[in-house]
């Protein structure tokens, strides 16, 4: 009897990562990218509506003045930056998402969504600028050329490849930290606590003895510098990758919010497995749904077409390979500066697409957590408006919001650590939002706001995780420095 999904006689591919890891892939990939539009959806209007905190609008207004465009900015918001369009492009993304998720031509599909998120990845600028937004373009682009009727090991190679950034060039930023806080093993007794966005378990795994830490932070290192060479090792070597690389995303998963990150990256290691493993894998599901006839081999192709798809293939492999490599030395190498000319006009061309990128997840952890706590004054007294995620009341927990992204509250935190630099555009905004149009900021915020406050300011709290010994709070805090109060009678922010 075949085996589902496999044709007859075709046993010989159940040792190589085929068509049936490919399908798995494809569905998988379609899941994170509707969620990704469903969490996007849902605060795109605060973020970049005509309200919102960075309008999309006058910016590319502003870059139309200044005889930029498309090649510059890639984005179908050049068209119509409506509000209606922002969300109707929500509305398209999210429908040829679950097109894909239910195996409609997956490869067009995700094609499709892709260009779409780059458009909302440009629009967004600071809010949709972190590496798994990059991560989800490069992961979508490479979807585009994974078949899912036939061997294409070309295209799975590429996607080991991908997975191989994303840990050995995230080990090599940790690895040259100027803090050196992974190599003497102090950068895990600082990680939980001053995570953006920590879960209720991280004050937990804090409090482990420091011993553990200081193993922890060694570990991350052999796990990011070491481990991905398996990757292209023989089948044994693989299984090793995809057990421990998967076992390092679930704490991950268990201790922070990073958005679809972790999903993203735990969808990448299916490329370690055999069409066998996932047949196992898949084994379970069958008592639960009908077995589904075997698929019938796919006719051979004419040898002019194989000819085409191996030129393409040995295209896309040059392509990938050689200008993921030209921006790992730019990132990691001592490139003298001659090199740095030459390579400056190329990246010129192909970085506004965000479809080949360099990742450096947690070169170096943050030693402190500073908060920016917004406060309002009505009726002649300051009241704190906390927003939904931050560390903010001492006694509540860190909540488990991923796959979600809450984009301000994960980029707060970024402001916090660099407050005396000056505030970001963003914010001097929503100060001014706080002031005349409260209603357009209410989503970020956990509980109403004053309809007509009389000032603003933000003051900044030093927070640590309470002592293992105190119970009756999560956090405490420290103050550290309080704005000069904007008044809402003025029409602008100071």
């Amino acid at each position: 009897m075949s085996r589902p999904g496999l044709a007859v006689g075709d046993g010989a591919a159940l040792d190589r990562s085929g068509p049936a890891v490919a399908r798995l892939y494809h569905r998988l990939l379609a899941a994170i990218f509707l969620i990704a539009w469903a969490s996007l959806g849902v605060q795109v209007d605060v973020l970049i509506g005509s309200r919102g905190l960075l309008p999309v609008a006058p910016f590319l207004d502003a870059a139309r003045s200044h005889g930029l465009g498309v090649l510059q900015f890639p984005t179908v918001f050049w068209l119509d930056a409506s509000d209606r369009a922002l969300n109707a492009g929500i509305w398209g993304g999210g429908a040829l998402s679950a097109a894909a998720l239910l195996g409609i031509r997956p490869r067009l599909c995700t094609g499709l969504a892709t260009l779409l998120y780059l458009s909302y990845a440009t629009a967004g600028r600071t809010f949709l600028s972190f590496q798994w937004d990059n991560l989800l373009l490069e992961c979508g682009a490479l979807a585009v050329v994974l078949p899912t009727d036939r061997p294409a090991r070309w295209a799975h190679v590429l996607f080991r490849v991908l997975l191989f950034k994303l840990y050995w060039e995230s080990g090599i930023a940790k690895w040259q930290s100027y803090l050196g806080d992974w190599q003497d093993g102090s950068a895990m007794t600082f990680y939980y606590e001053t995570a953006p966005l920590p879960i209720w378990p991280a004050w937990y795994a804090h409090h482990l003895p420091v011993w553990w830490h200081h193993l922890e932070s060694w570990a991350t290192l052999g796990l990011e510098l070491v481990v991905p060479l398996f990757a292209f090792g023989p089948r044994a070597l693989k299984l090793v990758c995809f057990a421990a690389l998967t076992g390092f995303q679930l704490v991950n998963l268990a201790t922070a919010n990073y958005g679809f990150f972790v999903y993203l990256a735990l969808a990448l290691h299916v490329f370690l497995l055999t069409d066998g493993d996932v047949g196992r894998l898949a084994g379970p599901l069958r008592r639960w749904r009908p077995e589904p006839p075997a698929r019938a081999a796919p006719p051979a192709a004419a040898p002019w077409i194989r000819r085409m798809r191996a030129a393409a293939a040995a295209a896309v492999l040059t392509l990938g390979i050689g200008v993921s490599a030209v921006d790992a030395l730019t990132a990691f190498a001592p490139t003298p500066r001659i090199w740095q000319r030459l390579v400056a006009p190329l990246q010129s061309l192909y970085e506004p697409w965000r479809l080949i990128n360099t990742y450096h997840l947690f070169g170096h952890i943050t030693q402190e957590r500073v908060e920016p706590e917004f406060q309002v004054e009505s009726d002649g007294s300051w009241r704190t408006v906390d927003l939904r995620h931050k560390p903010g009341d001492l006694r509540r927990a860190p909540d488990l919001v991923a796959p979600h992204q809450p984009r301000v509250d994960f980029q707060l935190w970024f402001y916090g650590l660099s407050f005396q630099h000056g505030m970001p555009e963003y914010v001097g905004t929503l100060l001014e939002r706080l002031c005349h149009d409260p209603a357009a900021v209410q989503p970020l915020f956990a509980e109403p706001l004053p309809a007509t406050p009389e000032a603003v300011r933000i003051a900044f709290w030093r927070y640590r995780f309470s002592p293992a010994d105190e119970p009756a709070a999560w956090w405490v805090r420290d103050p550290v420095a309080t704005t000069r109060p904007l008044s809402c009678a003025s029409d602008a922010p100071a």
